[in-house]
């Protein structure tokens, strides 16, 4: 496997984009030292690694039918399934590891979380909110590096996690509406498949104003000042942007700048939180 394909495979632009997620956690639970922001990005970068993987080899078969999707690594059979689903269970060893290095909890729950990631890929075969299980996946991230810091459960550990859980939901809500067609003709389930286009967007709509709300009350609670209130203020902006973009037509364009623009969400209200902590110790 060279480098291009595996790095196809696992959409490493994406993984570096996703790391906010964890830092955040860490962040709002009052920072860390070096070596846990350290174990916290390998065990996010190895479990997101290993969700890329479980997803490409699960869904391989109805990817190589699917217009959007048969280009995939996997499903244009450019990568052996033996080499990624070896890949995954290398990625799941090192999640437990990095988790292993945290502290109990975290070792604990990593088992869970890696049954979640390869959970995911089976959800679309049953249930339409799967939407909302992936949400979870990601959600875990800021709760995992919550945890690592404090060690333990509480309910402000959460927050971040709602945060999360509502944002990717609301997201992937939308980037089904390109697939409802097909999900429909293949007896697949999401929400844009079962209930239509424009109800599918009202309840995006729903997931992010939510997600807002999330947002405010842990900047609240966690005494985050102005430049995190800044950020939220420009991710609604681009919440907005969204919305109007999923409406238009054809969706296939207008959808693939929706997910480019929620790329930048993560490192936005990480880069806010930063700084008003740095504000903040001086």
């Amino acid at each position: 496997m060279d480098f291009r394909r595996f790095s196809e495979l696992i959409l490493v632009r994406q993984t570096l984009f996703a790391l906010p997620f964890a830092w955040l956690g860490i962040l709002f639970a009052g920072g860390a030292r070096p070596e846990t922001w350290l174990w916290v990005t390998a065990a996010l970068a190895a479990a997101r690694t290993a969700g890329m993987a479980f997803n490409q080899v699960i869904d391989a078969g109805i990817d190589a039918q699917n217009p959007r999707t048969k280009n995939r690594p996997v499903a244009r059979g450019d990568i052996h399934p033996a080499a990624v689903w070896a890949l995954a269970g290398a990625c799941v060893l090192v999640l437990v590891f990095a988790a292993r290095m945290l502290n109990p909890l975290c070792f604990y729950l990593s088992f869970p979380a890696a049954l979640m990631l390869f959970a995911y890929s089976y959800c679309k075969r049953f249930w339409a909110g799967s939407h909302f299980f992936l949400g979870a996946v990601e959600a875990a991230a800021p709760v995992g590096g919550y945890l690592a810091v404090t060690g333990r459960f509480e309910v402000l550990a959460l927050l971040p996690g709602a945060v999360i859980l509502t944002w990717i939901a609301g997201l992937d809500i939308v980037y089904a509406i390109q697939d409802a067609k097909f999900d429909r003709d293949c007896g697949l389930y999401s929400i844009p498949a079962k209930l239509g286009d424009k109800n599918a967007l009202l309840l995006s709509t729903a997931c992010y104003a939510i997600c807002l709300a999330a947002m405010v009350l842990t900047g609240m609670l966690t005494h985050m000042g102005f430049l995190y209130l800044a950020a939220v203020c420009a991710i609604g902006v681009i919440f907005a942007r969204q919305q109007v973009l999923a409406r238009k037509k054809p969706v296939g364009p207008a959808i693939r700048t929706v997910f480019w623009l929620n790329m930048w969400v993560a490192p936005i209200l990480f880069l806010g939180a930063a700084a008003d902590v740095l504000r903040a110790s001086f």
